[in-house]
């Protein structure tokens, strides 16, 4: 049950791109911003201060901790597209999940800024040519390369995954 919680659409794996996965991976990550939106945007205070899971982020965390991903992935695709083999800088979400403009704020600015950077994220990924989605990154903390494809895979499991932990906690909590 704990891992349904956790990785409610599963653990991520890439099995590679065909042309047509990664068009709809770019129209789910397009449609994204307006699915959060809509899921969060009625809930309370109280609502938004509550755990998703046991254990887990408040459903305030998990929105802002979208916002910092999306940030995060928009530049390392444009680091990517831009050097060669660029090392990213991961970031320590755990800890940044603490700090207040994470635990106290409201969710309305990270809402524009996922709104922004998937919309930004979006039109470059839709302009980019299939050899692009061969230009890797080096991923230090992971100590692994992982190219484009299998980061736009990654970007938008992650995206879905998040939502998934908000949807259930929806559902589990009778929202």
């Amino acid at each position: 049950m704990m891992e349904n919680l956790t990785y409610p659409i599963g653990r991520f794996v890439f099995e590679g791109m065909t042309a047509a996965q990664k068009d709809e991976w770019i129209q789910q990550l397009e449609q994204y911003s307006s699915q959060i939106s809509g899921l969060v945007a009625q809930l309370s205070e109280e609502q938004l201060d509550t755990p998703y899971r046991t254990g887990g982020w408040t459903i305030r965390q998990v929105v802002h901790h979208v916002a910092d991903f999306s940030m995060h992935a928009l530049i390392r695709f444009k680091l990517a597209l831009t050097e060669n083999n660029p090392t990213i800088k991961p970031f320590l979400e755990d800890r940044w999940s603490l700090l207040s403009d994470t635990k106290d704020m409201p969710i309305t600015a990270s809402l524009s800024i996922i709104e922004g950077t998937f919309a930004r994220m979006t039109t470059l990924l839709k302009s980019m040519s299939i050899a692009e989605f061969e230009r890797q990154f080096y991923h230090p903390e992971k100590g692994t390369q992982m190219s484009l494809k299998q980061f736009l895979s990654f970007t938008r499991w992650h995206a879905y995954h998040h939502l998934a932990h908000l949807q259930n906690a929806k559902e589990r909590l009778n929202w």
